[in-house]
């Protein structure tokens, strides 16, 4: 372990210190040997240099909200970047951010706000999730739909790398370059997503775009799944091709499915239970206007009634606090199943969940063969929710026991043969971590896993940067 501090570290290794970062929303449990608490870049890129000199390995973390078990650490230190959470600056002339990576998402979006600006991607954590591990994992969320992941709207990053030294990268600005591989062009995309594999972030420049001067959400249940998954394709073939009445005018920034189990879960949420009785899924919509424009609200309804809609159980919400309540709703899905899997851990089940994508044409089609394999293997069918609109569900299932995880666990790798046969990949938001690596070589052809592991040696040539992560 590290010995001989050069300046005051926060480095633990208290019992109660470790079990506290001992685990994060995959719910499994890993005891790291020390846990650093940096609050600077510099100190950050102490601790690494003397890790590197120790041959000490290195996991970092953020709020430790990963699925994929990637903010966890058997043994080694677990570096915490949560004491770095200073928003250093918004500049509302160049629309950027600079910010330390403990900023959480949430706190940044509300200072953003003041500016009249509005850092874009949208974990549905992101009250609880950091911008380093927002980076750490390109996270996106429902507002993927128009804005994309987390990597489009990262315009530089300053990294501690393994052997401590802090290097600054930014994008080019460049509009022609033909120098080099087309992989080494651009640095900024070699962290954004690598897990804490490559180094660690100690400050991120970030793009905002103008916030919109309205945001309507739409409520729209539907009384089958199909319907409401047949809505969503030509909410979406609405905005992308701009045909007829309601095409022309329907530009949703997100279209959020809950099938049938996760609608019970909103609805339990919401108190009363009864919105929608007959209702087996719901669509939440969101439209942005800007300047004095209308939302197409009778364009939405139109193309919902035309799709088989709950028209008379379509909820309209229009202020902040609607809009915050329908996300709280949202939200309550994978909270709740979070707490349903951590109850089967002492007989070796928990909740397995995917977060594989196909094209979204292909949404309907994927999810009924994975419930038919589900059928097969005797597994009850995932709760499935997510970002249909990407063509990206969450399937969560609850493995009870070590018997049943076993199943849960064939499931999902036949599940995912079949999501990579119709072009899709095994992992669209969470990353691969811990969890998923197996699934890897499904995706990666032995060249392409070659080429990342080119680059971790090269970053990391001791391989301390959160070992078992991804590779």
């Amino acid at each position: 372990m590290i010995r001989g501090a050069s300046m005051s570290i926060d480095l633990s290794t208290d019992e109660g210190v470790r079990l506290a970062h001992a685990a994060d929303a995959s719910a499994v449990r890993m005891m790291p040997d020390a846990v650093a608490r940096p609050v600077s870049a510099a100190e950050t890129s102490e601790v690494l240099r003397r890790a590197s000199a120790e041959r000490t390995p290195v996991t970092p973390a953020g709020a430790q909200t990963s699925y994929t078990c990637a903010s966890v650490s058997e043994g080694g230190i677990l570096l915490s970047t949560r004491g770095m959470e200073r928003i250093i600056d918004i500049d509302v002339a160049s629309r950027t951010a600079r910010v330390e990576p403990g900023v959480l998402v949430g706190a940044l979006k509300r200072a953003c706000a003041a500016e009249g600006l509005l850092f874009a991607p949208d974990p549905t954590s992101e009250d609880e999730c950091t911008i380093g591990g927002a980076i750490a994992c390109n996270a996106s969320g429902a507002r993927s739909l128009r804005y994309g992941a987390t990597r489009a709207h990262v315009r530089g990053l300053t990294v501690a790398l393994a052997s401590g030294e802090l290097v600054a990268f930014r994008r080019p600005a460049l509009e022609k370059n033909t120098v080099g591989y087309a992989l080494a062009q651009d640095p900024v995309d070699w962290f954004v997503g690598s897990e804490g594999t490559l180094g660690v972030v100690v400050e991120a420049e970030l793009a905002l775009v103008p916030l919109p001067a309205r945001v309507v959400g739409l409520g729209i249940p539907f009384a089958r799944e199909a319907d409401a998954l047949a809505f969503v394709v030509a909410a979406r073939d609405a905005a992308r091709e701009g045909t007829g009445r309601a095409a022309a005018a329907i530009a949703p920034r997100c279209l959020e499915f809950l099938g049938a189990g996760a609608f019970d879960i909103a609805r339990e949420a919401e108190g009363s239970g009864t919105w929608a009785r007959g209702g087996e899924a719901l669509v939440y919509a969101e439209e942005e206007t800007h300047g004095d424009a209308e939302p197409p609200l009778d364009d939405w309804l139109a193309l919902a009634e035309s799709h088989g809609a709950l028209v008379d159980d379509v909820r309209v919400h229009e202020s902040e606090g609607e809009l915050r309540e329908a996300r709280r709703l949202r939200h309550a899905v994978p909270a709740t199943l979070n707490e349903r899997g951590a109850r089967c851990r002492p007989a070796g089940g928990r909740k397995v969940s995917t977060d594989w994508a196909v094209p979204y044409r292909r949404l309907a089609e994927l999810l009924e063969e994975s419930g038919r394999i589900a059928d097969r293997h005797g597994v009850a069918r995932a709760f499935v929710f997510g970002h249909a609109g990407n063509g990206h569900p969450h399937q969560n299932y609850i493995a009870r026991d070590e018997a049943e995880l076993a199943r849960v666990e064939q499931v999902v790798g036949e599940t995912l043969a079949r999501v990579i046969a119709a072009g899709g990949t095994v992992a669209a938001e969470h990353g691969i971590g811990k969890l998923k690596k197996k699934w890897l070589p499904m995706q990666m052809t032995p060249v392409q896993i070659g080429v990342m592991r080119a680059v971790k040696r090269e970053l990391d040539p001791l391989g301390l940067m959160a070992p078992g992560n991804v590779l």
